[in-house]
Parts: structure tokens; C-alpha cells; sequence
């Protein structure tokens, strides 16, 4: 049962990581085709976003190891 709990974690960090950068990329992308002129601006703020982000699937897997010992 903590084999499943701990899988489940790891999907569940790894879809809201992937489903957060998307929307990331997609608005940011969006920004810059409407003012191209701040485009290193967003594009800077965008990749920090990301990884903030990609913090989430890591404390996930962290958790699932955790759950499994």
C-alpha cells in the first residue's frame, strides 16, 4: 500500500509541475508576442517561475522516498 501512496505522489507532483509550466511558457510566450520589447524581462521572470516550480515534483519525489522507508 505505500508502494501505491508513494507512485501516486510522484504523478500527482509530476502533473501539477507539468500542467504549471505550461501555462507558465504559454502566458509568457503570450506577453512577448504582444510587447516584444520586454521579452529578456519575461523571459528572465519565466525561467525563475520555472523553477520554482520544478521544486514541487522534486519535494515530491522526496516524499514518495520517504513514504516508501
Amino acid at each position: 500500500m505505500q508502494f501505491i501512496a508513494a507512485g501516486l505522489a510522484i504523478i500527482g507532483a509530476a502533473f501539477g509541475a507539468a500542467f504549471g509550466n505550461s501555462k507558465v511558457v504559454a502566458t509568457a510566450l503570450e506577453s512577448m508576442a504582444r510587447q516584444p520589447e520586454i521579452a529578456g524581462d519575461v523571459r528572465s521572470t519565466m525561467i525563475l517561475g520555472m523553477a520554482f516550480i520544478e521544486a514541487v515534483p522534486i519535494l515530491g519525489i522526496v516524499v514518495a522516498l520517504l513514504m516508501v522507508l
